[in-house]
């Protein structure tokens, strides 16, 4: 008996892991294998990603209003090139109706050019204070907004239990993508009758990617109805673009991982402020740069850089001026202009990335469970405001765990 029951204990598990593909393909004849990747993957080769059966990738595009993850044109390219399958999302922070708009047109303006497989997905898994009414609201107003750009559904990414207990049922013609873990089969789907995308684990190894990944199964529902977008052009090529209402030259610049001076040169604009619609942007490709730039990156928020690590370098944001930069940073107007080839002080424009003087270092902090901004700041003697300036914060009681935090010193 003591023999029967040691082959009964090595039998049943592995039964159970044998099963558990068969209770997942019972509701579709075609199943694919996925990943969701944003910056805390760093640096990921797609080639053995692919290699190793993944299918699908969706990639980060952003967060809030403004922020675009450091590798979001780096992951985009290499999954293109490795042949996978790409949807994007977009991490809303939004806290009214209004906002929630703004924050998809900003979710729109990075990827509308891009190629598209899978339906763009509404990642909005926070919402402090806010009342489940309020979040249905700006749920809706966020969805009906990109689809609106979109011109087909995109896709609703939610936990299985705020499917069921906090959205309504309002939202079921979105594609559900549902996360569910250690579980073959997700809890609740909420008012959902099924999902098009299962995100099982949050802790899953890839060939490929240094340290844990998410895990997912996708059905054909989360293809877009969308004909593809063009082919780009191969690398050392440029395009052209017409700019539209609404547009920046760093919101341009960011989208094709570029920089806003490559584009300038190229174009022979002075005044990188000054854009208008219609007008027709060479936009150089990487390879034909005019600084050898690749761009992308910016120095608030430098991707993968380990706590405790410095920064010298500084965004500029809308409203900022040479003077009040230099004295934030407790140096002067001449040091910075004269480091960053500035002729003319009074002229900077949102985006551009200044290097700072050399004594300045500014600590790079990922929020931990249980961290506030206010706690942050006094810990690093700095304040609330600032560091919600500096970060591009618009409510400083919401972080997140994870979120990468420049601290002034």
């Amino acid at each position: 008996m003591k023999t029967v029951r040691n082959i009964l204990c090595f039998l049943v598990p592995f039964l159970l892991f044998l099963t558990c593909p068969m209770v997942l393909y019972a509701e579709s004849a075609r199943l694919y294998h996925g990943i969701d990747v944003s910056q805390w993957q760093g640096d990921i080769d797609f080639q053995s990603v692919r290699d190793a059966g993944i299918e699908i990738v969706y990639i980060r595009a952003g967060e809030g209003f403004s922020y675009i993850d450091p590798y979001f044109i780096s992951n985009y390219q290499k999954a293109r090139a490795a042949g996978m399958k790409i949807g994007f999302y977009h991490y809303v922070t939004a806290s009214t109706a209004e906002e929630a708009r703004q924050q998809a047109d900003f979710f729109y303006s990075l990827i509308r050019d891009k190629v598209i497989d899978c339906r763009p997905a509404m990642d909005f898994e926070s919402f402090p204070e806010l009342s489940g009414e309020e979040i249905n609201e700006i749920a809706a107003a966020y969805l009906e907004t990109l689809e609106g750009h979109l011109g087909y559904l995109p896709a609703f990414y939610s936990n299985s239990y705020d499917a069921s207990a906090v959205f309504d049922s309002s939202f079921t013609e979105y594609p559900l993508w549902v996360a569910d873990y250690e579980v073959t089969q997700p809890e609740s789907t909420g008012a959902w009758s099924s999902w098009s995308g299962f995100q099982y684990s949050d802790s899953g190894y890839v060939p490929g990617i240094s340290g844990n990944v998410d895990l997912d199964y996708f059905k054909d529902t989360i293809f877009t109805d969308k004909e593809p977008a063009p082919e780009e052009p191969g690398a050392g090529e440029n395009i052209t673009y017409t700019v539209r209402s609404g547009d920046t030259l760093w919101a341009i610049a960011q989208r094709y991982g570029t920089t806003v001076s490559d584009i300038a040169s190229l174009n022979g604009i002075s005044d990188p402020s000054l854009i208008f619609p219609g007008q027709i942007l060479i936009i150089p490709q990487s390879g034909n740069s005019g600084s050898g730039s690749t761009g992308g990156s910016t120095g608030q928020n430098p991707g993968g850089t380990p706590s405790g690590e410095t920064s010298d370098t500084y965004t500029v944001k809308g409203g900022d001026t040479l003077s009040w930069i230099a004295q934030y940073f407790g140096t002067t107007v001449q040091e910075i202009a004269s480091l960053n080839n500035i002729a003319d002080p009074n002229l900077i424009y949102p985006g551009q990335v200044l290097r700072l003087p050399g004594q300045v270092n500014n600590v790079i902090y990922h929020v931990k469970a249980g961290d506030t901004l206010s706690a942050i700041a006094l810990r690093f003697h700095s304040s609330t405001a600032a560091l919600a300036y500096i970060n591009h914060i618009q409510n400083p009681n919401l972080i997140y765990v994870g979120q990468v935090l420049v601290i002034p010193q």
